[in-house]
């Protein structure tokens, strides 16, 4: 068997030479073997014939042998290794495969496979070149979009903004709020028309330090200006308007003082000075008519009138003074170009959010009143006390209410008198009215003023004490306190002997 098996290997080597090194077919016979060989090849018929198998995509077989020699092994083999079955061709694929080196046909490959290995490759081939298209051309769409913006950008970057040469137009209103920038007044100033551009405006601002000094309000600036023109209008004193300044302890209507005859201006005659827009003799106010003719009206909420005092406020004796005491003194802002009404409510609103911030909405705790309650008490405060006086004259409030003590203060007298003194006659206190605290006992029945953010406090916390009475003895100031009325008339006494408490009537 061993001989058998080294016969085979050599038939196996000699092929592989011959069919490396050809020689031409004339001399050897078709089938590859020398004239006149035995013919023992064509009756031999051995499973240890070795023939190369084909492949798909690789040349006819010529790597080592597929079996190893018998001297390769230790031991001696007993019967020739076979090859895998899957890896042995039939007899007969051996006899086609040898004419194939002839110079026959070859065998046909794995057609089936194949293809479908092609045609996945050629769909993956064709997916990729559709992807690499799509996104060749969003690159190709930014790319140009990007070229374009910065074509744009050189193109007008070194414009000068746009702007108005001139003349300038009627005066607008335009409002500065209060933080607001350089870029955010050119905006409203843009808005309103008063500059042709943003960009004209600001670069005129950057180059005036005035601008810093520009203080929240509304101003009055010429409609259509070149932009430095605009810029310096604003920087005008004469330009703000809607700005008004209410001293404390003013009421909404005008008074006269009983020993001069001075007119003491009322809230609504300073708002309506303060309410002129327009060119010069052609100017436009707001009157003092039409604000207290708004000011009487029966729809609070579009007089702004807060929450906490709309009950109250709704009940007043008199229509003509229910908005008394709501708006705060100090000084406020209001657009001058709107009605008798939206100009009532701005300053209401601003008023109530001071008031509030005070914490009149919880002062309730220390003073055992109402919100609009307390502020009633701060403007008899606001009259009738200096301000190192108010938290006591607060407390004296308080404990005569509590007792149910009549409050008997001038104060509340003169509020219903055109002429006003510091004394008042006896005919004045007996005269009943809805204020008059000598005929009556408890608060009048609306502020009598407007009283100080100081009197607001005061009343919101009174100093400790048992004072009921209080009185002024001197032109100075001098006030002095009691519970006790026999020295409060003493007191009074003092105040008469200094003359201030003399009728000018």
């Amino acid at each position: 068997m061993t001989d058998r098996w080294a016969r085979a290997e050599e038939r196996y080597r000699q092929r592989e030479a011959d069919r490396r090194y050809r020689r031409d077919d004339s001399a050897w016979g078709r089938d590859g073997r020398a004239p006149g060989q035995d013919d023992e090849w064509d009756d031999y018929d051995d499973d240890t014939t070795v023939i190369p198998r084909y492949t798909d995509d690789e040349p006819l077989y010529d790597g080592p042998p597929m079996y190893a020699a018998a001297d390769d092994y230790d031991e001696e083999p007993s019967e020739p290794a076979s090859p895998p079955r899957a890896q042995r061709p039939a007899r007969g694929q051996a006899k086609a495969a040898a004419k194939g080196r002839g110079g026959g046909q070859r065998p046909p490959r794995g057609k089936g496979k194949r293809s479908r290995v092609a045609s996945r490759k050629a769909a993956e081939r064709k997916r990729k070149r559709r992807t690499m298209l799509i996104v060749g051309g969003v690159l190709a769409i930014v790319l140009v979009a990007a070229v374009a913006f910065a074509v744009k950008k050189l193109t007008t970057q070194f414009e000068p903004p746009a702007d108005y040469a001139g003349p300038a137009g009627p005066p607008v209103v335009v409002q500065v709020h209060p933080g607001d920038t350089a870029t955010q007044i050119a905006q409203e100033m843009r808005d309103k028309d008063v500059v042709a551009s943003t960009g004209a405006f600001y670069e005129a601002a950057v180059r005036n330090s005035g601008m810093n000094a520009v203080q929240p309000g509304f101003y009055q600036i010429p409609s259509q200006s070149p932009a430095e023109d605009a810029v310096a209008a604003l920087l005008t004193p004469g330009s703000r308007v809607g700005n008004v300044v209410i001293s404390e302890g003013r009421q909404l209507h005008d008074q006269h003082d009983v020993n001069t005859g001075a007119p003491t201006e009322g809230i609504y005659t300073k708002i309506a000075a303060a309410s002129c827009v327009g060119a010069e003799g052609a100017k436009k106010c707001v009157t003092y008519e039409e604000l207290s003719a708004a000011g009487a009206g029966t729809d609070l909420a579009a007089l702004g009138v807060p929450s906490w005092a709309q009950e109250e406020v709704r009940a007043a004796p008199d229509r003509v003074r229910q908005l008394d005491g709501l708006i705060a003194a100090g000084t406020l802002d209001f657009d001058p170009s709107g009605s008798a009404q939206e100009i009532l409510r701005q300053l209401i609103t601003t008023s109530a959010a001071r008031y509030e911030e005070t914490g009149l909405l919880t002062s309730g705790a220390n003073n055992g009143l109402t919100p609009y309650e307390t502020l009633i008490a701060a403007s008899l405060v606001e009259r009738e006390a200096l301000p190192q006086d108010m938290p006591k004259v607060a407390r004296v409030i308080v404990n005569r209410l509590e007792v149910e003590q009549p409050l008997q203060f001038d104060s509340t007298v003169n509020y219903a008198l055109d002429t006003t003194e510091v004394a008042t006659t006896d005919a004045d206190r007996a005269k009943r009215t809805p204020w008059n605290t000598y005929a009556m006992p408890g608060l009048p029945a609306n502020p009598i003023a407007s009283p100080s953010i100081a009197a607001l406090k005061a009343m919101e916390n009174p100093e400790p004490g048992n004072w009921l009475y209080f009185v002024t003895i001197d032109m100075k100031g001098t006030t002095l306190f009691t519970d006790s009325y026999s020295q409060h008339l003493r007191n009074i006494e003092k105040a008469m002997e200094s003359g201030i408490l003399n009728s000018g009537r």
